[in-house]
């Protein structure tokens, strides 16, 4: 049993990254942190930055969202380290993930962003994934950053929309 709470929050940390097939973000992981309260907002962080800094995790930040995906060492170090969170806590993080499996998937699984080209506009990608593959991913160009962030805004919701028209559209035979 570990006595620093440091290396226990980055073992669990690890723990959880590890448990699924996609990324966590910042928010997602915060949450359980928060709701179970095993630790403050701002101890969490610093969690999150050691273990970035170690490169046990890889940090990739959006427009709207940061999100944390485990390296190879992180899993290596998860395997070596792993049984010392104790098996309540281990019951937690994965009775979390399992409630909340689908709905933490689908809020990572729609990215939007959007940056300033060298033309002056702005590019806005949108793209939708499952696991670590993209479905689809759609790059617009928009005249100012006000468009760009309505997209943006909206990719969430109409995603599926987009995404059925798309392969309608492209497996449908041409009429004669």
């Amino acid at each position: 049993m570990l006595s620093d709470p440091a290396t226990l929050y980055k073992l669990m940390n690890l723990y959880m990254l590890k448990q699924v097939n996609f990324p966590l973000t910042n928010a997602q992981l915060t949450n359980f942190f928060l709701e179970h309260d095993y630790t403050t907002y701002f101890t969490l962080q610093q969690t999150l930055s050691e273990l970035e800094d170690a490169g046990l995790i890889r940090k990739e930040m959006l427009h709207n969202s940061t999100r944390y995906e485990i390296t190879q060492e992180g899993a290596d170090t998860l395997s070596f380290f792993g049984n010392n969170i104790s098996p309540a806590i281990v019951e937690d993080m994965d009775r979390y993930l399992k409630e909340n499996k689908i709905r933490l998937r689908n809020e990572v699984g729609v990215i939007s962003d959007f940056y300033k080209s060298t033309n002056q506009d702005y590019i806005v990608h949108c793209e939708v994934r499952e696991g670590k593959a993209a479905l689809i991913e759609l790059n617009l160009s928009v005249p100012d950053k006000a468009q760009a962030e309505y997209m943006c805004s909206n990719w969430r919701e109409k995603s599926q929309e987009i995404y059925a028209f798309a392969m309608k559209a492209l497996m449908s035979r041409p009429q004669r």
